[in-house]
């Protein structure tokens, strides 16, 4: 078997391979957080669901993942700041001068969590000087675990069970682009401004909800994965480190450069086109308003 831990890139600073010696503990806090959502969704009468001021929904799955993702990282790294979408976010002025962080959305995938699709994940994210260091994705629903970083490549295993490296694949002429479920309608028509003329004609679209669409992207599952609609950076990180250590990437719109992590007050991602394949024939794009 394949060691986890044997490193691709040479230039993966010191500190930053320290970090990477986190990774069982990381995965099995990905997975207790895991259990804890599936514990509450086996029961929607312990939901306990409400509206949060954007007028998002937030359940009590939601709050426990985040209660046990904290507490255990505050163990692990205690001088580490950790910002998780289920919790206060701290000003700008703070905010600016972390070095590194780590970056949670314990249940993505709230909406898919209510519709009991199984679509939602747990999402842990290291964050260093502004780019995706490290990042963990586990879906509780199948028992998936997902995670990555440039000094590692990307893995996929059964819970704690050894990984299996993954890979994006190459494009072929038949290509698949994974949409939101709820918002997919300008997504599906916009895919044909990036791509070359000749290769919007055997495109397949699927809706999938959460990260998992960035982790079905890594593992060569699919081809694209255009957002327009609003997104957080915690919706994105973990994913993003995944994809790129499969040898994908992720890049904002309309620039078509590397999605950047807290180099602004908002948190809001810009759009974003996510493929298998480094492309260097994108054609450019007009955002809707």
């Amino acid at each position: 078997m394949t060691s986890a831990f044997k490193v691709y890139d040479s230039t993966i600073t010191n500190e930053s391979r320290m970090y990477l010696q986190l990774l069982p503990s990381l995965k099995q806090l990905a997975c207790e957080a895991g259990d804890a959502i599936m514990h509450i969704y086996q029961d929607p009468a312990h939901w306990n669901t409400q509206q949060k001021s954007n007028d998002t929904p937030v359940t009590a799955a939601d709050l426990a993942a985040h209660k046990l993702l904290v507490q255990g990282l505050q163990q692990l790294t205690p001088d580490i700041p950790i910002l998780s979408e289920e919790a206060d976010i701290p000003d700008w002025q703070q905010r600016q001068h972390w070095s590194r962080y780590w970056l949670l959305d314990p249940l993505d995938g709230t909406r898919e969590f209510l519709s009991r699709n199984g679509e939602f994940t747990v999402n842990i994210a290291l964050i260093e000087a502004g780019q995706v260091q490290l990042g963990l994705v586990y879906a509780p629903d199948n028992e998936t675990l997902y995670w990555g970083s440039a000094a590692t490549g990307a893995w996929k295993s059964q819970r704690l069970a050894p990984g299996t490296a993954i890979h994006t694949r190459s494009a072929a002429a038949n290509l698949t682009l994974l949409t939101s479920r709820r918002h997919s309608q300008h997504e599906s028509a916009a895919i044909a401004q990036l791509l070359p003329a000749d290769a919007t004609h055997n495109l397949t679209t699927q809706c999938l909800g959460s990260s998992l669409k960035l982790c079905r992207l890594a593992e060569g599952k699919a081809d694209l994965y255009l957002r327009l609609s609003p997104t957080s950076e915690w919706d994105t990180a973990a994913g993003q480190a995944i994809l790129e250590a499969a040898g994908g990437e992720l890049l904002q719109l309309p620039e078509l450069t590397p999605l950047p992590y807290n180099s602004k007050d908002s948190l809001e991602n810009p759009g974003f086109i996510a493929s298998g394949q480094k492309r260097s024939n994108w054609r450019s794009i007009s955002l809707p308003d």
